[in-house]
């Protein structure tokens, strides 16, 4: 039998999922390599074979996206699948465009044929954008149900930076097991405020694996989607959280224009700090698309913990780093706080910064005067830091989902920044979420 050739353009995520539940135990489809793009050094590893199963016993090697059109043909490719995230129709169309070229059918794999049905009941949380607030709307729907009495797992989209075998399942449970499991700043980020706030976070490759696990510790399944992806599993309801200060990216990015059209609730997070015009975009967008929604009003108000160590000073403001990358946003809570408590003036850091650091500045290069905290490996950690203490300023803001002076060594005085999604009006979170709560 000719099997189906197949390539699978990903970014340490959707594409090992799509893999795990579509081709691995395929016998009519050989999937050849992986390509990476999006997060730094991804690339040049294998997908292992203890994950790859025994269709492939040499495991799948990951190779750099920049090679496309000359790995279709090194391997014959016939099929390219697309599986990442957070990118516009215009971005995946040139893609499409150049393997269309090379000879290859580009695909996209449908929501329904790769999300796991649970047998708990299971809320999804996902966005249109990166950095729209779905991580405090994830906060929120765990704190509404643990407050009901609901035992909650939470299920993280996969951020697999490290050694992937050892990545197949994890669980979460302190902050010592962050270190146990040498996550990222990234990884923290994400994990850090469930477990705070006493909830276990599991994460990894094999989501098939996760489920089992994390089913048998709770009442309910609750989704914490990624970088705007759709849900991995089947929700039984899915929030979907929209950003004014980036009106009309709702329709053009994929698959946020997917997870829009598949909502069951849309949170119009930022109303405090968005034009009206733009909010009224937004809201005309959603009634077009998809008018049986409820729609959810709220606000995102940050809070500083010194506000007078602002006031009057020359602040570096660092903000969370896929936001203001790939996210595309020009701001963050970092320079909403620095404006709100009257900072003189938001240093531009690129005079200082260092190493990786300056790679992503090469890269984004519109990012502004902002430090994205670059957290995927080691060494940006160090160059991050370095970046920091070199910088010219009086005061460094901490704008990220995560204290960051755990992690670092910061030599100038600094304040975080801290903030919690609050409806502005009804539906509030826990009137959606009566279902799941008598």
């Amino acid at each position: 039998m000719n099997r189906t050739r197949v390539l699978i353009m990903g970014a340490a995520g959707r594409d090992f999922h799509n893999f795990n539940v579509i081709y691995r135990n395929d016998p009519q489809s050989k999937v050849v390599a992986f390509t990476a793009t999006q997060i730094p050094n991804i690339e040049g590893r294998l997908y292992p074979p203890e994950l790859s199963g025994e269709l492939y016993p040499d495991g799948i090697p990951i190779l750099d996206e920049v090679d496309l059109s000359r790995l279709i043909s090194e391997f014959k490719v016939d099929d390219v699948v697309f599986a990442y995230s957070d990118v516009s129709h215009e971005y995946v169309m040139h893609k499409a465009s150049e393997v269309l070229k090379c000879g290859s059918n580009f695909k996209l794999l449908g929501g329904e044929k790769t999300m796991i049905k649970s047998n708990k009941p299971v809320i999804a949380i996902g966005a249109v954008r990166t950095g729209s607030g779905k991580s405090q709307t994830t906060r929120r729907v765990a704190e509404v149900l643990t407050d009901a009495g609901v035992s909650v797992a939470v299920i993280r989209h996969p951020m697999p930076y490290g050694d992937l075998t050892k990545q197949k399942v994890q669980r979460f449970a302190t902050i010592e097991d962050l270190k146990k499991h040498d996550c990222t700043i990234e990884e923290m980020e994400e994990y850090e405020p469930h477990i705070d706030r006493g909830s276990v976070v599991f994460a990894g490759i094999d989501y098939k694996a996760i489920l089992n696990k994390a089913e048998k510790e709770a009442d309910i399944i609750l989704w914490d989607g990624g970088n705007n992806d759709m849900p991995f599993y089947k929700p039984d309801l899915f929030l979907v959280i929209v950003d004014p200060h980036r009106p009309g990216h709702e329709l053009l990015f994929y698959p946020g224009e997917s997870n829009l059209l598949m909502a069951d609730v849309v949170v119009i997070n930022k109303m405090d700090t968005a034009e009206p015009e733009n909010i009224a975009t937004v809201k005309a967008n959603i009634a077009s698309v998809n008018p049986g929604a409820t729609i959810i009003e709220a606000a995102s108000p940050v809070t500083v913990e010194k506000p007078d160590v602002i006031k009057g000073k020359r602040c570096l403001v660092v903000e969370d780093g896929p936001t203001l990358t790939h996210g595309g946003m020009k701001f963050g809570a970092g320079i909403v706080a620095a404006e709100k408590f009257g900072a003189t003036e938001v240093v531009d850091p690129r005079p200082w910064i260092t190493g990786t650091i300056a790679e992503t500045f090469e890269s984004y290069p519109d990012i502004g005067k902002l430090l994205p905290a670059m957290g995927y490996g080691e060494q940006q950690i160090k160059d991050l830091e370095a970046t920091i203490n070199a910088a010219d300023c009086d005061v460094v803001i901490i704008g990220t989902p995560i204290d960051l002076r755990r992690l670092l060594h910061i030599e100038k005085p600094s304040v975080r920044v801290t903030y919690n999604l609050k409806e502005t009006g009804r539906p509030t979170v826990a009137n959606v979420l009566e279902p799941f709560t008598k």
